[in-house]
């Protein structure tokens, strides 16, 4: 179950242009299964009318600290008394200078004010011109909100309304969401480093083809995603697909297995966590060809010599041991047929901890998957759902097993 499932999120908008994704957000965090309260100030409602978030909400909208519905006429206390979490979206530099100084002359500046710091977070993400966001002003302020206990999200670069350039653009909706999912999460990992590799691995044949498989890189991304938001300072090294990096995840992009090997072997001494995901070729063509191999009638079909990959599960957790080095190593098992029988043998035969199973055929490309988990105590099964619920029960699992490993 995703960590904002059920939650009761008030969502403040600020004035700014940025109130456009509002709308977006909103949509998401319901989609999310969230309960949304929108309330918005006066300036909000000049770039985005309280009908349309009252569509998008499915609640009526707040607008004003005199707002009678109440019965006590109290909508700053009640509306945050149950809520848990104040999320302004956007936040606008002259918000942020108001909530600095506890100023309350709106319902929304009021709101947060007034809600219970213990247990109700205040998350900013703020909204603004690139000369604003760097102005010194601005800068201490978002240091102090901060060090009062808000949560302040970082800016993302690039073009603004007014024409400029540079940093001050909110968040997307999505990202914000990653982010409040993150608060969300029990920080079961916090202070360790993970270290994941996640989709196929491409190996030329010449320099326009290539042997790859089917691996999308969804499982391993979901992964690094889960890892993140349970505290963990994730690295992911990535073949090549299609997805985005996960927010707050350091990716290192790879094309082939002896890459991939470079660069997990090349970092893996700074991690304490390492979940190979990744489908990589068990074997490569010996001898690339430089240029494009050619069909003629005297070679239709050219003849290629394969050896093997280094095996990355195997040289880290071979690695960690030869050195004394404590590292927690877990492999993936993909699959067609006896999937129990194999997942144990590899895990095994590797050295590690923990091996995940799967069908290949039965999960390559889609967002769902069915996992076995094997472990030196037997084997079980998560059932079948979306690869971002395994990846949280999988970080979890992970995550009880630590404390005793490490400490071995």
């Amino acid at each position: 179950m995703n960590a904002i499932w059920g939650k009761k999120i008030v969502l403040g908008l600020s004035g700014g242009i940025a109130c456009y994704k509002a709308a977006e957000l909103c949509r998401l965090l319901i989609k999310a299964r969230a309960h949304v309260q929108v309330v918005m100030t006066e300036a909000a409602a000049q770039f985005i009318t309280p009908v349309t978030m009252q569509a998008l909400s499915n609640q009526e909208v707040y607008t004003s600290q005199w707002d009678a519905r109440a019965s006590n006429n109290m909508a700053h206390i009640n509306l945050t008394r149950e809520a848990d979490m104040v999320l302004v979206a956007p936040t606008s530099a002259d918000f942020m200078a108001k909530l600095l100084h506890g100023q309350a002359d709106d319902l929304l500046s009021l709101l947060c004010l007034a809600r219970p710091m213990a247990s109700c977070p205040l998350v900013l993400a703020p909204a603004m011109n690139r000369e604003m966001w760097l102005h010194p002003a601005t800068q201490r302020n978002v240091a102090q909100l901060s060090s009062d206990g808000a949560q302040v999200l970082g800016v993302a670069a690039g073009d603004q309304a007014c024409g400029e350039t540079g940093d001050g653009r909110m968040l997307e909706p999505a990202e914000i969401v990653q982010e409040l999912a993150r608060v969300f999460t029990a920080p079961a990992l916090l202070g360790h480093r993970v270290l994941i590799t996640a989709g196929p691995t491409f190996e030329a044949i010449d320099p326009v083809r290539g042997i790859t498989n089917r691996s999308s890189g969804k499982m391993g991304y979901a992964l690094a995603s889960a890892a993140w938001q349970a505290g963990a300072e994730v690295t992911l090294v990535s073949g090549p697909v299609s997805l985005a990096a996960p927010r707050g995840v350091k990716r290192v992009m790879v094309e082939s297995g002896q890459e991939m090997h470079e660069a997990v072997t090349s970092c893996a001494a700074q991690h304490d966590v390492f979940i190979a995901t990744a489908a990589v070729a068990d074997w490569r063509v010996k001898d690339v060809s430089t240029q494009k191999l050619k069909k003629t009638k005297e070679t239709p079909s050219p003849v290629l010599d394969f050896i093997q990959n280094p095996d990355i599960l195997a040289s880290v957790a071979q690695g960690a041991r030869a050195q004394s080095r404590e590292i927690y190593c877990v492999g993936f098992a993909a699959e067609t047929q006896d999937l129990a029988r194999h997942a144990h043998d590899k895990r095994l035969s590797k050295g590690v901890p923990l091996m995940v199973g799967n069908l290949g055929p039965a999960t390559f490309g889609l967002d769902d998957n069915e996992l076995l988990i094997v472990d030196d105590r037997g084997s079980r099964t998560l059932p079948r759902a979306s690869k971002d619920e395994l990846a949280q029960s999988l970080v979890w699992e992970i995550a009880q097993r630590l404390p005793s490993y490490l400490k071995a």
